[in-house]
């Protein structure tokens, strides 16, 4: 320690005094306890207490006492629990405070702290919105400019922060709307081009369906979506975190397409790959599907979806390896059953192990097609066998996803509804 006298150091925290000699700071499991190490002068101490006493060397903080007492019992034990009696919230609070995380708490509180702050709707995140009553007032041109920044990009990211904001989602989404049946209409018949065109012909329609009632739809989708997405690149605040964003590279994925067909086009003319083109220009054309996603920026349950699997991401990986696992030993057990071993019937379906993964997994997710299922009677067991295991492998995951989902849930739903409290101010102003 840099700063003060004496073999030892006095925390007193909410009136109740711990004695540390100087060493045992340097390396204490609580950061801000920790970092009166490094004090050089009064000002920096000042920095992480509230309070010194130069003479007794004595540092004040006001704080829950109770709640330290626990702490501490974590920093000598290496188990932390709540104070009975005590808000999970205030305790939390505490316990960023002193510079411990919710993962520090035992698997008990752990999942106590989850439920309370789904049920509160309470989430500690940095995009809570500033300003107030007190910030009212004549702000400089700057802080006016930015200000409108902000707005602008709250209406186009956030669908509730306001009237215009409910406009410009609501005319997305019937654009979205629009852009998919015409998308599922020019799949039906009488719409598709004949296969069986010369590649004058193919070149001719390919040239001439920008043209038609469809392209024409087709073309004011595309550029609405691409004014809608430069605008939201030029007001939001970090450009390469918007890139990197999932939905804005969705976005992506089902704008780039029609460009890409439109260039090909262009430059393809009467080249003897058109045809080749042909097929490149319907898989791109088909990528449009990928604007379904964009309604997840507009409804708070596929937002729950995209956020759930997010966080649950581990949960899915140890779904796949059970998954995985119990393939390989199912596939290699059924094609030595029914068709390795020999029985006097042999079940062609079950020749190789690669085909025998497909019946494992029709039968793990009882799915059951019926296009191959064993004959054998040890292949009907261990049908049974593989069922059985899938149920339970499946259902395992389950209850940790669960509750995420529901977490996020209420996370997105409160956070709906702050901007619903300022559609509501913004109504009554």
């Amino acid at each position: 320690m840099n700063f003060g006298r004496g073999p030892s150091v006095v925390l007193n925290v909410g009136g109740t005094r711990y004695s540390f000699s100087r060493e045992v700071l340097k390396d204490f499991p609580l950061r801000r306890v920790s970092r009166l190490h490094g004090c050089l002068s009064e000002q920096d101490v000042l920095e992480v207490c509230d309070d010194y006493d130069r003479e007794r060397n004595e540092y004040f903080f006001d704080r829950h006492s109770e709640a330290f007492g626990f702490i501490m019992l974590y920093v000598r034990h290496g188990h932390l629990r709540f104070v009975p009696h005590m808000c999970e919230l205030s305790f939390y609070n505490e316990m960023i405070y002193w510079g411990l995380e919710g993962s520090h708490l035992d698997y008990c509180c752990q999942r106590r702290l989850d439920d309370r702050m789904s049920e509160t709707c309470t989430y500690y995140s940095a995009e809570e919105p500033s300003g107030g009553p007190e910030g009212k007032g004549r702000r400089p041109p700057a802080a006016e400019g930015r200000k409108w920044l902000e707005r602008m990009r709250r209406t186009f990211e956030e669908p509730t922060s306001s009237v215009a904001a409910q406009v410009l989602a609501t005319v997305s989404i019937l654009f979205v709307i629009v852009s998919m049946v015409v998308l599922c209409a020019s799949t039906l018949p009488e719409w598709r081009a004949p296969e069986n065109r010369s590649v004058e012909e193919q070149s001719r329609y390919t040239a001439e369906s920008v043209r038609e009632p469809s392209g024409i739809i087709e073309a004011i989708c595309i550029g609405w979506f691409t004014a809608e997405c430069i605008v939201r690149f030029i007001v939001s605040k970090n450009k390469c975190e918007f890139v990197r964003r999932p939905l804005n590279i969705i976005d992506l994925l089902a704008i780039t397409p029609y460009y890409i067909s439109v260039l090909m086009t262009v430059f393809t003319g009467e080249n003897s790959q058109l045809q080749r083109a042909g097929v490149t220009l319907r898989v791109l054309r088909m990528m449009r599907i990928f604007w379904v996603i964009k309604l997840a920026r507009h409804f708070i349950g596929l937002q729950t979806l995209g956020l759930t699997l997010k966080r649950c991401y581990r949960e899915m990986v140890m779904l796949l390896v059970f998954i995985c696992v119990a393939m390989a030993i199912f596939s290699a057990l059924s094609q030595l059953l029914e068709n390795g071993l020999d029985l006097g019937t042999k079940n062609k379906d079950y020749a190789s192990i690669p085909a025998a993964c497909w019946w494992v997994i029709i039968s793990m997710t009882t799915v059951g097609y019926g296009d191959m299922c064993p004959i054998t009677v040890p292949g009907r067991i261990l049908g049974g066998i593989c069922v059985v295991s899938g149920i339970v492998l499946l259902a395992l995951p389950i209850t940790f996803i669960y509750h995420s989902f529901v977490q996020c849930y209420h996370e997105l739903k409160f956070r709906s509804a702050r901007y619903s409290r300022s559609l509501s101010a913004e109504f009554l102003n």
